[in-house]
């Protein structure tokens, strides 16, 4: 019933895997002040991150976003066409040469991935050396456990056994809980998997904003002059974020040959 009631009125009943959908949370993210000064602060530490020097730099799910604004040159995709995206491409099959980009980068979108041992051979084949691959993921916590259990459309499963999951949909399809799985939970095996890459960074953080502000699909639950106040509060608990953090930067780097 909670969950019925907090969802925004643009999205409520729609397909998540229909274009339309993904246009509909365009227009949200840019209509909800503080939903869009989120998007913002992540876009700048995933611009922060980025290797430095020439390198293309491919950005995996852009149909909602607006990280070319902070990212010059960047090739935005989806998995379908629409507004904004310069290439239509499948993150298990990337359409790229070998040691041709600089960097992947993404914003949940890690998590709908239904076969990521796929993905991080495909960009291990795409990345040259030095390279990385960024991301902004859900992340586990005790405190992250209980809102996206209850107060989330999409699946979040911790306990899953694998890494792979039913591919319903694009966007339909989901585990929210696997970015700690594949980089926490079973880290050893990732890193024996994949010994090219080398885990750089992990920072959980947001463990209030983004519930706040409603996320893409309720409603917000906060004025955008509040904003500050709650990143103050925040950085307050930074201690804690381990415990409490919703969301995680996750940064990969390519070893050098």
């Amino acid at each position: 019933m909670l969950r019925t009631w907090l969802t925004h009125p643009l999205t409520r009943g729609l397909d998540l895997d229909d274009p339309h959908t993904t246009w509909l949370r365009w227009q949200i993210i840019r209509e909800k002040p503080f939903l869009r000064k989120i998007y913002e602060e992540w876009y700048e530490a995933i611009a922060w991150a980025l290797p430095k020097g020439d390198g293309v730099i491919v950005e995996l799910g852009s149909g909602g976003g607006f990280l070319s604004d902070f990212i010059p040159g960047l090739i935005t995709s989806e998995v379908f066409m629409c507004p904004g995206v310069i290439a239509v491409l499948d993150a298990l099959r990337l359409p790229f040469g070998d040691a041709s980009l600089g960097a992947i980068v993404m914003t949940n979108v890690f998590h709908h991935l239904s076969q990521p041992g796929r993905f991080f051979s495909e960009a291990e084949r795409c990345i040259k050396p030095g390279g990385t691959i960024v991301m902004i993921e859900p992340w586990v916590t005790g405190w992250s456990r209980f809102v996206y259990r209850w107060l989330h459309h999409e699946p979040f499963q911790p306990e899953a056994a694998t890494w792979e999951f039913p591919s319903t949909g694009p966007l339909s399809g989901a585990n929210g809980a696997l970015p700690w799985i594949v980089f926490e939970r079973d880290r050893a095996r990732f890193q024996e998997e994949f010994p090219q890459w080398s885990i750089w960074r992990i920072k959980p953080m947001m463990p209030f904003r983004y519930l706040l502000s409603g996320g893409v699909s309720m409603r917000s639950l906060m004025p955008e002059w509040s904003f500050g106040c709650w990143r103050w509060l925040e950085n307050m608990v930074k201690p804690w974020m381990a415990h409490l953090g919703m969301f995680a930067q996750i940064i990969l780097q390519r070893k050098q040959v």
